[in-house]
């Protein structure tokens, strides 16, 4: 799927990842893709998904609750011809958490929305990252990609290994979850 374009909404909101960044991220992510289940809790053009997709991942489930810019990935994901190894979800991350979770398989997830969601909504944010990581085994990981308001050490509360790197204006995490997290230390 190398050097095919994807349509896109035109949404102001809708920030895809750079595509320096999100190669450096599936770099970082090396072979953990294959075979991985993948869930893009923001999901704007599907392009994480469909990346993840291309190198091997086994499924994955893309979360967009733009009415227009999820007609665009449904598109974008039949355009490709990847749609069976796909579920587009139309729903708000932060109230379908509980349907996808908890996952039964090394999972990779996907967290990067509008940088403001992060100081919008920042509780929200920290719980829906904590929920994810509480319904996921072992070697599950979570990428997270924020501006520099969101200090996400000092604000989740999970046993993870950090790899960070700077793509300004992204700071990218990746969190490798070392041992399940006890669902009941996370809110619901």
């Amino acid at each position: 799927m190398r050097g095919r374009l994807l349509q896109y909404s035109g949404d102001q909101v809708t920030r895809p990842m750079k595509d320096r960044t999100r190669e450096a991220v599936f770099n970082l992510l090396g072979p953990s893709v294959c075979g991985a289940e993948v869930v893009d809790w923001f999901a704007g053009t599907g392009a994480l998904a469909i990346e993840a997709i291309s190198r091997g991942a086994q499924h994955a489930t893309l979360v967009e609750r733009h009415i227009p810019t999820w007609r665009v990935i449904k598109r974008n994901l039949e355009q490709l011809e990847i749609d069976g190894k796909c579920r587009v979800e139309r729903a708000d991350a932060f109230f379908v958490a509980d349907q996808l979770l908890p996952r039964e398989r090394r999972t990779i997830h996907f967290f990067s929305p509008p940088y403001d969601l992060y100081v919008d909504q920042m509780a929200a944010m920290v719980q829906l990252i904590e929920r994810a990581a509480a319904g996921s085994i072992a070697g599950s990981q979570l990428v997270i990609e924020s501006d520099h308001r969101f200090d996400y050490e000092s604000h989740l509360t999970l046993p993870v290994t950090w790899r960070v790197r700077q793509y300004s204006p992204a700071i990218v995490a990746i969190g490798l979850l070392e041992n399940t997290v006890a669902t009941n230390n996370v809110e619901a």
